[in-house]
């Protein structure tokens, strides 16, 4: 094993960040200012296919994924010095190139430095999973680790966690025509864009999009399941651990806000009902007076905290004027 310290640079202070080699690091981020990351399913693809496609230009193997609407969890291991962080900038810096057209965003999107922290024995890295693959439970967005799919535990043991079996021979021209489209971009190594995903999805019935989803994620997907299992002796055993308890991070600090992150999908069906939006990203190109009034709709309308449904519309809170 080897290690190495590389500096990390952010406005407010310059350290050094200790980066082993094969070993298991934590890696988090979390957006300037605590905002969303992530809307719609389309969200969700676009980050999960550039992720992929990153890992493997820098072959670094990734454990665990855990994409939450305001920050992100990774366990990764780097085998060549120097890879993890050039992973990490180049996604980052690919995402938010793709994220800001769509959703009218300027400046930067992600906080600087991101979270990491190395996981040293057995122990720790077993813990590490739980606590990734136990994000979503822990803010109310599911029952068990398994059933939320951005975690992407259910690939492990499914192809199609979320959706019907995809035939080919039954499918739509639509959808064939599109599944060809993306094995070619994926041939060549390259992620999906908003702009192919919003066509895509937009000629497809609601099954069929289910079935695209899960589809798209099992094309892609570069996690290293046998790995991460391995610490646990089986699939089964990983999931009883994380029903079993939490687990813990003590060497990243999160910043949670509120105890529930249910409210957010809530709060994205009110404004598609009530203001009309065809896509929820619309609501980000408003001016402050359309989003003050948003924020004051959905504070009626649901149990959100201010700091909440201001992070939802990617407000400051001294804006909301409560």
């Amino acid at each position: 094993m080897a290690c190495y310290r590389i500096k990390c640079r952010s406005s407010m202070n310059t350290k050094k960040r200790f980066v082993p080699t094969d070993v298991l690091i934590h890696c988090y981020q979390r957006t300037v200012n605590g905002f969303l990351i992530f809307y719609s399913i389309s969200d969700y693809l676009v980050f999960f296919t550039i992720l992929c496609t990153t890992a493997k230009k820098y072959k670094v193997r990734v454990l665990s994924v855990c994409l939450m609407v305001d920050h992100i969890h990774l366990s990764i291991i780097e085998e060549r010095k120097g890879d993890l962080s050039n992973f990490v900038r180049d996604y980052s810096k690919t995402f938010s190139f793709f994220h800001n057209q769509t959703c009218h965003h300027t400046g930067a999107f992600f906080e600087s430095p991101f979270g990491s922290a190395p996981k040293f024995g057995d122990k720790k890295v077993r813990t590490n999973l739980v606590y990734v693959g136990n994000n979503a439970p822990e803010r109310h967005l599911c029952q068990k680790a398994e059933d939320y799919r951005w975690n992407f535990l259910a690939y492990a043991a499914n192809d199609h966690p979320f959706s019907e079996r995809l035939f080919l021979d039954k499918a739509s021209h639509a959808l064939r025509s599109i599944r060809r489209r993306i094995l070619a971009l994926y041939k060549k190594n390259l992620p999906l864009s908003y702009d192919f995903l919003r066509s895509s999805f937009s000629s497809l019935d609601r099954k069929e999009k289910e079935q695209l989803a899960d589809w798209i994620v099992k094309t892609y997907n570069v996690i290293d399941y046998g790995s991460a299992i391995r610490y646990f002796k089986s699939y089964e055993d990983m999931l009883t651990a994380m029903h079993a308890n939490i687990g813990s991070e003590h060497d990243i600090k999160e910043v949670f806000t509120g105890k529930s992150d249910a409210h957010y999908a809530r709060m994205t069906a009110i404004l598609l009902k009530e203001e009309g939006f065809q896509d929820i990203h619309d609501m980000l190109a408003l001016d402050i007076k359309e989003k003050f009034r948003l924020f004051l709709l959905l504070h009626r309308k649901t149990d959100a905290l201010p700091k909440q449904i201001a992070a939802f519309l990617r407000m400051p809170l001294s804006e909301s004027g409560i």
